[in-house]
């Protein structure tokens, strides 16, 4: 996709060795999101190159992402793409399938063949919170604000979100924190496991450097094989996974034969 069509999609893209970020860019809007951005997201992460290991998601000018784009629930503009207002009308069916193409980049983020970072500052509201859930690992300003924003909408989180909050605070927590619709701070969100590093804003490319370099240390092939091996563990027996496990070290030797000279 050429940067023209991501610029007016909101986004950029840089990739830099083996490193893509993606940077939500509709400032202006505090990068409030809409369905033509989800789609070039999605259109982005399914065209990686292969060795491509980290994906950073952020925003542009000092905030993660205010969430859905409100003009898209203006009665007087449901004329416009992507307007939900005008979904309204659709079959359940259409509906389903609407919200389904929407869904795409966030599910995609958790892909086995990158490990995708979340940098969040300033606000990170309804879709942008999600956005960030979907992300494996989260890097938070203290000062951050997150909230799960939809039911005070009238709407339920749809964008991929609920599953990661449930696994990161549990049951309970997650049901406060998306009922009452409240901000989570990122200290806060530190201290409930939905970010994995908490520091100030001004060092939060500090944080990210650190996060990148330890996490492209080791083997590509292992660290991949391990992501996937973590991700299947809650939906498996005991012994689903070590089959699972020893499975997957097959490939494992087969790689340090070759280094080994051994094959």
């Amino acid at each position: 996709m050429s940067n023209e069509r991501l610029a007016e999609a909101g986004i950029s893209v840089d990739i830099d060795g083996v490193v893509a970020t993606l940077t939500l860019d509709r400032p202006e809007v505090r990068n409030a999101q809409h369905p033509r951005m989800w789609a070039a997201m999605a259109d982005v992460l399914e065209s990686l190159d292969a060795s491509v290991r980290i994906v950073v998601v952020r925003g542009a000018g000092g905030t993660f992402s205010a969430g859905l784009d409100l003009a898209l629930l203006d009665p007087a503009k449901r004329a416009e793409e992507g307007s939900l207002v005008a979904t309204l009308s659709k079959s359940d069916q259409e509906i389903i399938d609407t919200i389904g193409e929407y869904q795409r980049p966030f599910a995609l983020l958790s892909d086995p063949r990158f490990i995708s970072i979340a940098v969040v500052e300033g606000h990170a509201i309804g879709a942008g919170f999600q956005l960030a859930l979907c992300c494996d690992l989260r890097i938070v300003a203290e000062d951050a604000r997150l909230c799960m924003k939809e039911p005070a909408l009238g709407l339920v989180p749809d964008l991929v979100g609920t599953k990661p909050l449930v696994e990161a605070v549990g049951y309970a927590r997650a049901l406060e924190i998306c009922a009452t619709a409240r901000f989570v701070t990122g200290v806060e969100a530190g201290e409930l496991g939905i970010a994995q590093t908490v520091v100030p804003a001004a060092d939060l490319e500090a944080a990210l450097t650190a996060s990148i370099g330890a996490l492209t240390a080791h083997s590509q092939g292992a660290v991949q094989g391990t992501k996937a091996l973590l991700q299947q563990a809650p939906l498996r027996t005991l012994d689903e996974q070590r089959l699972a496990e020893r499975t997957a070290q097959v490939a494992r030797f087969r790689e340090l034969a070759v280094a080994f000279g051994l094959a």
